[in-house]
């Protein structure tokens, strides 16, 4: 046992939109792989985000959770594009609730990095703002699948932000969540809008930076009306070159490109448009891969200059752990700092607790995190209790819709 953090600003209360969270410790998205093939919530994912708001007051954000068939598909993701999904949702946000805890809806948009093979089962096109893959083998995975990638028409991505992200908050509202956040991060769609190295469009939604932000801005005014600003946050990743972001070797450096980003969202703060918090992502990871100390490249601290409203920090706050230098500093610099964990989070169900007391944390199991059975999901214990399963059993055991 080492020194807790209890007295740090990590167990300060903080104000998120309308809501009072007891502490600063978030459960980031963690996307496991768990839910039903059809897209709706599991029986496993109940139990693994009950048992994440085992300490009253706390912030978790779901998992990745798509916005509809098109936006692009991986199997055993959760979805919350029809009302299926919201009726599973719904019986994760009131188990959430009933521990005292809150819980946001991180919707998601693939576009070019989705499942070729299984958008086509679906009879749907591999989506993109340019057809430009993310790899050879990218590549050739669509080319086999027969669903070459394409560039999105400005009619469909109307669609996708009017249609789509429009149902998929007003879902999120219905299951129950306290909060949407919007996946713009890690080459993954909306990502793919904002950085020159995926945009190379030459109409509305592309060339310029402010041609290149529109569908984002679109998307955070749009919900912003439907919802409300003060449940909406967005999640960005300046430095991230997961999946064919070229972050600072790309013509446009992502200092430009996000303070661009960040000063509109500012703008519509200081226009009475408040959003909950402003995810970022720190440059010590890669997506779910730590970077090497000499290859960190970047800072945010660009953001925290220009964001004034409340703030959520990613990215392997463990590395130098027991001390927790990094996270002191970043959480006690100021007092709107929020930490969010993942990784740490799966193998730990009562991570707060550990960090509040200084208890040894349960290393992380690479290897299981993207596997469709119970083992390695549900099967970490709380500190000092055991868990009584056969690990065979559990292996055997897969995700089962709860509707």
């Amino acid at each position: 046992m080492t020194a807790g953090l209890e007295n740090t600003n990590l167990f300060k209360p903080i104000t998120i939109g309308k809501n009072k969270i007891n502490q600063r410790i978030v459960f980031a998205p963690t996307t496991r792989l768990r839910a039903a093939d059809d897209h709706t919530p599991s029986d496993l994912m109940l139990q693994h985000y009950s048992d994440r708001a085992q300490t009253p007051g706390s912030l978790l954000i779901s998992e990745a959770t798509l916005i509809s068939l098109r936006a692009g598909l991986y199997p055993n993701i959760p979805g919350i594009w029809n009302d299926k999904h919201v009726q599973g949702w719904k019986k994760i946000t009131d188990a959430v609730h009933a521990r005292g805890s809150y819980m946001a809806c991180q919707l998601w948009s693939a576009g070019r990095v989705g499942s070729p093979e299984l958008l086509k089962k679906h009879g749907l096109d591999l989506i993109s703002p340019s057809a430009l893959y993310e790899s050879e083998d990218s590549k050739k995975a669509a080319e086999t699948a027969g669903n070459p990638v394409r560039a999105l028409t400005e009619e469909e991505i109307k669609g996708i932000i009017y249609e789509d992200y429009k149902n998929a908050a007003i879902n999120a509202m219905e299951a129950g969540f306290d909060y949407v956040e919007i996946h713009s991060a890690h080459g993954y769609m909306l990502d793919q809008f904002l950085q020159p190295a995926t945009n190379q469009r030459t109409d509305n939604y592309g060339g310029s930076i402010e041609k290149r932000a529109r569908i984002v801005l679109e998307i955070i005014d749009l919900l912003s009306d439907t919802i409300g600003a003060e449940k909406l946050a967005i999640r960005l990743s300046p430095w991230a070159k997961f999946q064919g972001m070229k972050a600072e070797e790309d013509t446009v450096h992502p200092i430009t490109t996000f303070s661009y980003v960040v000063n509109e969202l500012q703008k519509r703060t200081n226009n009475g448009k408040q959003l909950a918090y402003l995810s970022i992502v720190e440059p010590r990871v890669n997506n779910n891969i730590d970077v090497n100390f000499s290859d960190i490249v970047g800072s945010n601290d660009f953001i925290k200059q220009l964001w004034k409203g409340a703030i959520l920090q990613t990215g392997n706050y463990t590395y130098d752990s027991p001390e927790f230098k990094g996270l002191k500093a970043d959480v006690d610099g100021d007092d709107r700092t929020m930490i969010a964990f993942s990784r740490y989070f799966t193998s730990n169900p009562d991570l707060i607790e550990r960090l509040r007391k200084g208890l040894k944390l349960t290393p992380y199991v690479r290897p299981l995190f993207y596997v469709a059975h119970n083992y390695g999901y549900n099967t970490f214990p709380s500190y000092g209790k055991e868990l009584q399963f056969d690990p065979e059993t559990e292996k055997e055991r897969r995700p089962v819709s709860l509707i």
